[in-house]
């Protein structure tokens, strides 16, 4: 269509045109784009015509049709306007317009092509209704460019009340009205042909070229430059088989051919024409993916097979591929696999190719920081340098540790475990604060000796940190993209689907974002006099608001994730692709939407810490019980029925079988996880070669050994009778103070073994705690796997992976040679009856007593005079039995004292995890 101004012409013919005019002056376009001109303008300019419907042969017969037409009384009519560029030349330009003339007549009825000269009039706008669009008299009327239209366009009109419309082409039914299509990858001419001709029959508009206008592009292959830029676009891809579809379908009122429903059933899937292989993966995932494979349109085959287009690799695991690849063979990372699921279309392979690391692991193992050497003194501080350097790598303060002038010298070099904690690297973990990366006016410089409330605020904080980075990571990585409007494929989940997964989540990070900033400041700011209750008080009215709902309902959560990753597709590939990412840590959307769950009980119990080590006179020590009560407030909203679940059952099977278990274990928020038996391999938690059994709950670990001696039994709350307690209670340790997980490599002196380095939050010292697994059910790794994800739960930090190293034995040096032999077990017998010998000759009796009053005598009998340097030294000697009669037996149930002789051990050389 011309340019209105290059037509402006005073002068100029208007004229009532057919479709064949029409058509061979002016090129074809939409609807939309007509230039419209009001009924009234129009009529002055140009003759009087009639309009017409006119039915043909069967159609003619159709009651429901000829009443449809009765109640039709307009028409839209082309006019076109001729306008001459220049008097004296034979160019010319037209403007073609719609517009609405009156049925005067309602139908006329013609039964053959030979009556169709005696209709056809310039005089008269004619319009046909042909049944069907594949007989001879429709052939026949459009080799003549009349107008011809379906029964279902006539019904449709008449059922919305719009007039009959104008089409350059035959028009059957509107199934595609409104629909621009765009073909690729067709050979056959005929083919092609046949479903242009459909798609116009039906409404649509065909376009040669892709461009942002195409609402649909048919596809009989994945590849080339149009298939490529409607995935980018976003624009759905059909099978040749849906054209087909909607015709079948012509007939049927109120069809659209673009609805979801029908649509979906012939887009083309996004591994079609594709033979996939898997390398890398565990079988169970492996199977996993064939069957998404054969849903998505693809096939599978082994890895190597010449057949397969596509080798996808677990590339966190594959290093070295088992051949080289040909060059039709695309190697591409996972998330290409989970891309196109997600984009329900074949996503770009250059985006995702596999490229072999050409650089070491960053993890290497612990032995890297040992020195070989046969002198014990050396092995002795090797081993010291090497829980001062996990120390350093286990230290989550926003300050960097303190160290020795050497320690810095002391590390192997070359070590890349030696992470130094600069600003930079702690911002990508958000522990640092902002405002520690700056030297702040109002801060107040770290006290050298810090003291137990400190370390405990500290720890809160930090927590609190992660937590908030775990919040922001659920809104970012997974609510908002799911949220978004006009994403690839239409919307993953429905909006109430969205909403009952997340929750009140926004509102819990807004919240706990205020409540970080505040700590933050306050730690940066750091007096002891500064208040942290007032902190949670302040917010304690929006935490009883937001949190009941969401751990009310965190169940219906929970399953309506496994619901839809079970029945979507598009969703179980969102989630792989974002669950992969490191700022999850691998962890599933399921399990870190279980923290809010699990932050106010872990916020109480380090309060609760905080007051023990606040000082009576000390104004926070009222505001931090008030505080924990307003927390257990928000707790006593949550539904109460979720105490009494399995879990809870099973922690009363602990606490009697524990003898001198401590009531606290007993808590609504905790649940067994894993119960793992053992064998000590080092002085603590008890003495080598005892069995100690572990019990891992959510957030702590119950310590207790073997009883040597079972007697009696006891009845339980319920009326039964339970057997003696087989075990004895050594240390509950909250997850938090377990700093690194050390998986023991294994040798031929050392089997099944692993370690803890553990440092409590009010100690300057480290400790290591060995073992050797003694449970044949569960495989160690898995073990350490389990304990190191309730770890990073409990401090609320994502990557559980960084917590587990690799360790040689001899860097720490344990082993479980002869752990089982004859000798051992004498030794450690003999050992114990060294222990029972000491305490029968303890000075904690009468002797303490009895030297006290012949002390008192011989200081009477003096009468006044001073003593000597002999009874000086006499008394002091005395003195100091006496101190030593005062210290109690050696005891585990406090952790200072469990870790008192291993303190003095390691405290010269452990940096502290400051």
């Amino acid at each position: 269509m011309a340019d209105d101004s290059a037509l402006a012409s005073t002068t100029g013919s208007t004229s009532l045109a057919d479709s064949s005019i029409f058509d061979s002056k002016v090129a074809e376009t939409s609807k939309e784009n007509l230039f419209i001109r009001s009924t009234s303008c129009v009529e002055e300019e140009m003759p009087q015509i009639e309009t017409r419907v006119i039915l043909v042969q069967e159609s003619g017969k159709q009651e429901e049709l000829i009443r449809a037409l009765k109640t039709i009384n307009i028409m839209e009519v082309p006019v076109i306007k001729i306008k001459e560029s220049c008097p004296g030349k034979s160019d010319e330009k037209l403007i073609k317009s719609i517009v609405n003339m009156e049925i005067k007549l309602p139908f006329v009825k013609m039964e053959s092509v030979a009556e169709f000269k005696s209709l056809d009039s310039p005089e008269f706008e004619n319009v046909f209704i042909v049944m069907d669009f594949q007989d001879s008299v429709f052939n026949e009327l459009y080799k003549a460019d009349c107008r011809v239209i379906g029964p279902p366009v006539v019904l449709n009109c008449a059922e919305k009340g719009e007039p009959l419309p104008f089409s350059c082409r035959p028009l059957y039914c509107t199934s595609m009205m409104n629909l621009v299509l765009c073909f690729t990858g067709f050979r056959k001419k005929e083919e092609l042909a046949r479903l242009v001709t459909l798609v116009h029959h039906m409404g649509g508009v065909i376009r040669k070229d892709f461009n942002s206008k195409v609402t649909h592009l048919v596809a009989n292959c994945t590849q080339g430059e149009k298939f490529r830029v409607a995935v980018s676009l976003g624009t759905p891809i059909m099978k040749p088989e849906w054209i087909h579809k909607a015709w079948e379908r012509r007939n049927e009122q109120d069809f659209c051919a673009s609805v979801d429903d029908f649509r979906n059933e012939f887009k083309v899937p996004p591994f079609q024409d594709c033979i996939l292989s898997f390398l890398g993966f565990s079988d169970e995932e492996k199977t996993n993916m064939e069957e998404m494979t054969k849903m998505q349109g693809g096939n599978c085959l082994p890895v190597g097979d010449e057949r397969c287009t596509h080798l996808i690799v677990e590339e966190n695991i594959v290093k070295e591929l088992p051949f080289e690849p040909s060059k039709k063979l695309y190697v591409v990372k996972q998330e290409w696999f989970w891309g196109s699921i997600q984009m329900d279309a074949r996503a770009g392979e250059t985006m995702y190719l596999y490229e072999k690391a050409n650089t070491p692991e960053l993890k290497k193992s612990v032995s890297l920081l040992s020195l070989n050497t046969p002198n014990s003194n050396r092995k002795r501080r090797r081993l010291k340098e090497t829980l001062a350097q996990l120390s350093r790598e286990a230290d989550l303060s926003p300050f960097p540790p303190r160290k020795r002038p050497s320690a810095e010298h002391s590390l192997s070099i070359g070590s890349l475990l030696d992470i130094s904690n600069t600003p930079e690297s702690s911002i990508n973990y958000g522990e640092t604060p902002k405002s520690c990366t700056k030297s702040s006016k109002n801060s107040t410089p770290v006290p050298s000796k810090q003291s137990a409330r400190w370390q405990v605020a500290k720890e809160l904080y930090q927590t609190e940190s992660n937590y908030v980075n775990i919040l922001a990571t659920i809104i970012q990585l997974f609510q908002v993209p799911l949220e978004e409007e006009g994403q690839r494929g239409g919307p993953i989940l429905a909006p109430e689907e969205i909403k009952t997964i997340f929750g009140s989540i926004p509102d819990i990070f807004d919240v706990h974002t205020k409540i970080k900033d505040d700590l933050e400041d306050l730690i940066v700011n750091w007096d002891e006099s500064k208040s942290i209750g007032d902190i949670f008080l302040k917010y304690s009215k929006d935490l009883v608001k937001i949190y009941p709902p969401f751990v009310n309902f965190f169940e219906m959560s929970k399953e309506t994730i496994i619901k839809c990753e079970k029945q979507k597709p598009r969703f179980h590939a969102f989630l792989k692709i974002n669950q992969a990412k490191p700022e999850c840590g691998r962890q599933s959307l399921v399990e870190l939407l279980i923290r809010p769950v699990q932050r106010l009980p872990s916020i109480a119990l380090l309060l609760n810490d905080l007051k023990k080590h606040t000082f009576e006179e000390n104004p926070d020590k009222s505001t931090l019980e008030k505080a924990i009560e307003s927390l257990k407030e928000v707790m006593t909203h949550i539904n109460e029925d979720k105490r009494k679940t399995e879990a809870q059952r099973q922690i009363f099977d602990v606490v009697y079988e524990v003898d001198g278990c401590p009531a606290n274990l007993l808590s609504s928020h905790r649940s067994l996880v894993q119960r793992v038996e053992t064998i000590s391999l080092g002085e603590h938690p008890c003495d080598r070669g005892e069995q100690v059994t572990l019990f891992l709950f959510n957030d702590c670990l119950e310590i207790a050994r073997k009883r040597h001696k079972v007697i009696g039994t006891f009845r339980s709350p319920h009326g039964q009778t339970r057997p003696p307690a087989s075990l004895k209670h050594i240390h509950l340790m909250p997850l938090s103070q377990i700093k690194k997980v050390l998986d023991i490599r294994e040798t031929e002196d050392c089997h099944n073994a692993f370690a803890l380095l553990v440092r409590p939050p009010t100690e300057q010292a480290n400790v290591l705690l060995s073992f050797q697994m003694t449970s044949e059910e569960l495989p160690k790794e898995n073990w350490l796997k389990m304990l190191c994800r309730h770890v990073a739960n409990t401090i609320c930090k994502a990557d559980a992976e960084n917590l587990i190293y690799t360790a040689d034995p001899e860097s720490f040096e344990v082993n479980t040679k002869d752990m089982d032999s004859t000798l051992s077990r004498a030794s450690r017998a003999i050992k114990k009856t060294s222990k029972k010998v000491t305490r029968a000759f303890s000075f904690s009796k009468t002797p303490k007593r009895a030297l006290r009053r012949a002390l008192m005598a011989s200081q009477s009998s003096a009468e006044g005079r001073s003593p000597s340097s002999n009874e000086k030294h006499v008394m002091s000697r005395l003195a100091s039995t006496s101190s030593l009669a005062g210290i109690p037996s050696p005891s585990l149930v406090s952790l200072p004292a469990f870790f008192e002789r291993r303190s003095h051990t390691l405290s010269r050389s452990t940096t502290h995890l400051i």
